[in-house]
């Protein structure tokens, strides 16, 4: 299997796959960043438009978890966009899970090496929080980091909620966000899950792309790494995001 081969494999599966390092053991990073590559001009060729970015395992336990030990970026397009209140297509997606984020909007260009957090935060316009739904295409989320990297980091869907401020006026290291599904509070966590504090994702972000030859650019949206773990979502459920400043949003499951 070839890169564009690997990137159409991917797009076009809606059940459960072997991951690619199965049949493809030498599969490194790089060449996983190649894959991720191809499926943008894929999808941007059906006519998706590219709005950002996304970081993934960024919490050191969530790492663990995965058997995984670095973050990971993926790129975000303007379908993978689900409004608040808009239902979760259930019949699109194989096995979908969701995860409270802080999001950045992108007041100016962010280009590394050696973006800081304190760079990184300085060329935010704004701070939201977020819903991600994620949706590995491989059996049982099983995968190396090169696997999730081809996968596009597990994207799938993601919504933003109705308050947005600037970040000078949060600490976001203690931003909290407490998960609730059905009634039930199922998780809780701070800022400071992701990488510390959600600006060294940011920075993280910046330096990554900066290796590739690209920088994150003025409005797009970055999506900095779960807070909490991801929980599965099942037709019918009530899920919903609570922050401290940033307000709550629901997902219509």
């Amino acid at each position: 299997m070839n890169v564009r081969e690997a990137a159409a494999s991917l797009l076009g599966t809606v059940s459960e796959r072997a991951p690619l390092s199965a049949g493809w053991p030498e599969l490194d990073v790089d060449t996983a960043y190649a894959i991720q590559d191809e499926a943008l001009r894929q999808r941007r060729a059906r006519g998706e438009t590219l709005i950002g970015v996304k970081l993934g395992l960024t919490s050191r336990a969530k790492q663990q978890r995965m058997g995984i030990d670095a973050p990971l970026l993926a790129w975000l397009t303007d379908a993978m966009v689900l409004p608040i209140g808009a239902p979760v297509p259930h019949g699109e997606l194989i096995h979908p899970r969701a995860e409270p984020e802080l999001v950045f909007v992108l007041g100016r260009r962010l280009a590394g090496p050696g973006v800081t957090a304190a760079t990184a935060l300085a060329a935010v316009d704004r701070v939201y929080g977020g819903i991600e739904v994620i949706d590995s295409r491989y059996a049982d989320y099983r995968f190396t980091l090169p696997d999730a990297v081809a996968d596009n980091g597990s994207s799938a869907y993601f919504s933003l909620g109705p308050v947005g401020v600037a970040p000078a006026s949060l600490d976001l290291s203690l931003e909290a966000a407490l998960l609730e599904v059905d009634g039930q509070i199922v998780d809780t966590a701070t800022g400071a899950a992701v990488q510390g504090h959600p600006a060294e994702a940011l920075a993280l972000a910046a330096n990554t792309l900066a290796a590739r030859g690209l920088a994150l650019e003025p409005g797009w949206l970055v999506l900095t790494g779960g807070m909490t773990d991801a929980v599965p979502l099942r037709p019918g459920s009530r899920l919903a995001a609570h922050f401290s400043h940033l307000g709550s949003l629901t997902l219509a499951t």
